[in-house]
């Protein structure tokens, strides 16, 4: 079994950028129910296709294949539903950690959302100022929530992520 352990922050600022590189990601989902996936990715030149579980705290299986690009790209323009989640995805070295962070483009213009890759679920990491209010064990900012209910139709409470302990932010 292929274990993906994370935690995922709202970003705050853009005090992150001068450090990033940047890839374009356009994916679609074929199936998604009751936290469990199917979807294609493109990013880059490389394509995907990902199988995964529901949520178990911040781990849950993950089980990715490389496709062929151009088998891709026809089935998210034929058979993935809509909208389809397109974002570029940034790579942020902070203290050591590869932090990811993913701007939304299209129906989910607005949100950036940062990730970091754990080793185990109770493993501590020091969070950059950047990195706002965790956002883990809420379903709505999955990418395949996304594409059910888009940020676009988020009320302003949900955008800002609710009353969470915590909070945090850049100077």
């Amino acid at each position: 079994m292929a274990a993906e352990i994370e935690r995922k922050f709202l970003v705050t600022c853009d005090a992150w950028r001068s450090a990033a590189t940047g890839e374009s990601i356009r994916q679609g989902y074929l199936w998604s129910e009751a936290g469990r996936s199917l979807r294609v990715r493109i990013a880059g030149e490389h394509a995907f296709l990902t199988l995964k579980s529901g949520q178990n705290g911040c781990s849950r299986q993950e089980y990715e294949y490389e496709i062929p690009l151009t088998d891709a790209g026809e089935i998210i323009a034929s058979m993935c539903n809509r909208p389809l989640i397109e974002k570029t995805r940034y790579t942020v070295v902070e203290g050591g950690i590869e932090w990811v962070i993913d701007e939304f483009e299209g129906e989910n213009a607005g949100l950036v959302v940062a990730e970091v890759e754990l080793d185990r679920e109770d493993e501590q990491v020091d969070l950059p100022l950047w990195a706002g209010c965790e956002v883990t064990a809420e379903p709505r900012y999955l990418n395949a929530n996304l594409v059910a209910r888009p940020y676009r139709l988020w009320t302003v409470a949900e955008r800002m992520g609710g009353d969470r302990p915590g909070k945090r932010g850049c100077p």
